[in-house]
């Protein structure tokens, strides 16, 4: 489900990147005002679309006003949300979170949802209805089954923020060293690692830097992390949620897997608030194939450094 909320939540064309376009005002002749998501924060709305075509103007309603932090573009957050596809006079469901467990979003958004998320508490229940323009245009998206004509309408919860500056708070451990990867312990930014001129250990290790003291990761859980992710051979960085400027969320142990096994494996148990160090061998990240689009070769050992931020379980409803 993932992957295909992934997809329908980003923006897969460039020219999509509208910059400041839309508006939550439509005239009040359009349908798209006539759309409405009844029900309490938390569980599964009550959507109710016409059976009419839809405008062409961008309407965004907040149905629940939450009292929470504000959204800031650099933030992550909690959510839960579902996903209409309205098609002429006919609409379905696609996608629901509250049947499963809560999802962290970050990044850029489709335009007409990044405007209407962006600068809501959280808390709110907000709905918006994105006409193409401000969805995937004209070309639509054939993954998900959107054409250039179809108008989405979505309704998300906003649960909680996650600071794009949010790192580890617990009890400092060890700075690793020796013959593993040494670490600074700076929180608010971006960890230092050094990776020593030897060769990579032969099996997974998890080496906890700062112990959390919150309650540990389970099977199924939604995980929000900070991260930098290292190759040993390069001693370069390829990745990092801390250069996107947004916390990273999955969940763990899901089917199909939504990490490298060594996440899976390496994070179960680790409690909330804690930096682990991972060092992960080719059959625990990217197997044999390596992931060529990271100058990952099939024999590389990759070094993360993670911080968990959070731990959420399935709130089904």
């Amino acid at each position: 489900m993932r992957r295909i909320a992934a997809a329908l939540l980003l923006p897969l064309i460039a020219a999509l990147a509208l910059v400041g376009c839309g508006s939550s005002s439509t005239p009040p002749s359009s349908p798209n005002q006539s759309v409405t998501a009844a029900g309490t924060f938390g569980k599964a709305p009550n959507v109710k679309i016409p059976a009419k075509k839809a405008g062409k103007d961008l309407y965004v309603k907040t149905e629940i006003q939450g009292s929470g932090a504000t959204l800031t573009k650099s933030d992550a957050f909690l959510t839960n949300y579902v996903v209409y596809i309205w098609s002429g006079t006919t609409h379905k469901l696609v996608l629901s979170t509250y049947s499963s467990t809560p999802q962290v979003l970050s990044g850029s958004l489709l335009p007409g949802l990044q405007t209407a998320l962006q600068g809501k508490k959280m808390g709110s229940r907000v709905l918006a209805v994105l006409p193409p323009k401000y969805g995937y245009g004209s070309s639509g998206n054939t993954e998900v089954g959107v054409t250039g004509s179809d108008t989405l309408v979505f309704v998300v919860d906003m649960i909680k923020s996650y600071s794009g500056t949010a790192s580890a708070a617990g009890t400092h451990v060890s700075n690793g060293g020796g013959s593993l990867p040494t670490v600074s312990q700076a929180t608010g930014k971006a960890p230092t690692v050094t990776i020593p001129k030897t060769s990579p250990p032969s099996g997974l290790i998890v080496k906890t830097l700062i112990k959390g003291n919150g309650p540990p990761i389970t099977k199924g859980q939604e995980v929000v992390t900070q991260y930098v992710g290292l190759n040993w051979r390069t001693r370069a960085v390829f990745d990092s949620s801390w250069s996107r400027g947004a916390p990273f969320g999955f969940q763990i142990d899901a089917s199909p897997a939504q990490i490298i096994p060594g996440w899976d494996t390496g994070l179960l148990g680790v409690p909330v608030g804690s930096r682990v160090m991972l060092i992960i061998p080719p059959k625990d990240g990217y197997g044999s194939s390596g992931e060529s689009s990271a100058g990952i070769k099939g024999t590389d050992t990759l070094v993360f450094v993670v911080d968990v931020l959070d731990a959420v379980n399935s709130g089904k409803s």
